[in-house]
């Protein structure tokens, strides 16, 4: 037996795993602001305030706005996700090891780049952009409530809010009539026709099963696309090593990231009672 791995053999499966990530392993990394090959151990997202049109005189000088650029540092972390595959297992198995192992473990830096979003998400100030929770789930209520708070900081309506909630929450806008209704949404809306995620009211609403849940209660989240940053340092890659005295390939994937929240006002906490 060799004591190195074929190194084919090493980019094919560093080219599944990337494939396997980037197809079903993380669902909310292109809904925010994204700097990948990032050089540090952080990086910073600049907050740019509004600005403001003025007048001038005839001749005069054109004012100037002044715009205030915040900046938002935001730290990576490495992240690893391993496994060991046995050479002779693999003599035993009617399926595919290598790609069992590469699609576990791009999924789970997948979902780790969902829980540095959603963390992000949660770290949000609640002085106004919260949707006070109540005995009932996700109503169109509160969705009308949380559309109203974005609406009313200006956040713009440029096709990049949006929302995320539980699987008992999505339950609750598939029981609201004007969420399934094609008179309302369309037949190319239809939550059916979409799976697990359709526009609505200008927002792009997805299920996600990793959203905060705590005391019976489930936090879901409107948000736009400006307001958190996502910093990719090394995607995800994979490294490979035969060990002789297991008799099996170490399979190791891992990656450098980080997330932060950049602007609370583009962002709205909905939380929902799951007793």
């Amino acid at each position: 037996m060799t004591t190195t791995v074929d190194n084919a053999f090493i980019k094919q499966f560093e080219r599944e795993v990337h494939e396997a990530y980037q197809r079903q392993g993380s669902k909310l990394r292109n809904t925010v602001r994204v700097k990948n090959n990032v050089k540090g151990a952080s990086t910073t997202f600049q907050k740019v305030g509004k600005g403001e049109a003025s007048t001038k005189t005839r001749h005069g000088d054109v004012p100037v706005m002044n715009i205030s650029h915040t900046p938002i540092e935001i730290s990576l972390n490495d992240y690893y996700a391993g496994d060991w595959v046995d050479k002779l297992d693999e003599l035993k198995l009617n399926i595919d090891e290598r790609q069992v192992v590469a699609n576990a473990g791009a999924y789970a830096l997948g979902r780790k780049t969902d829980s540095l979003i959603i963390n992000a998400l949660a770290t949000l100030s609640l002085s106004g952009n919260k949707v006070a929770v109540g005995s009932s789930g996700l109503t169109k209520e509160k969705v009308f409530s949380g559309l109203e708070i974005i609406n009313d900081t200006d956040v713009p309506d440029d096709g990049q809010r949006y929302a995320v909630v539980g699987a008992k929450q999505w339950n609750n806008l598939l029981s609201i009539e004007e969420f399934v209704n094609a008179d309302y949404v369309g037949d190319a809306n239809l939550p059916f026709n979409g799976g697990q995620a359709k526009d609505w009211l200008g927002i792009k609403w997805m299920l996600h099963t990793g959203l905060p849940f705590e005391d019976d209660t489930r936090e879901t989240f409107i948000y736009h696309k400006n307001s958190l940053g996502f910093a990719s340092g090394a995607d995800v890659t994979s490294d490979i090593t035969w060990h002789g005295d297991k008799a099996a390939h170490f399979v190791n994937n891992m990656m450098s990231q980080g997330a932060g929240l950049i602007d609370e006002t583009g962002v709205v906490q909905i939380s929902c009672s799951e007793a």
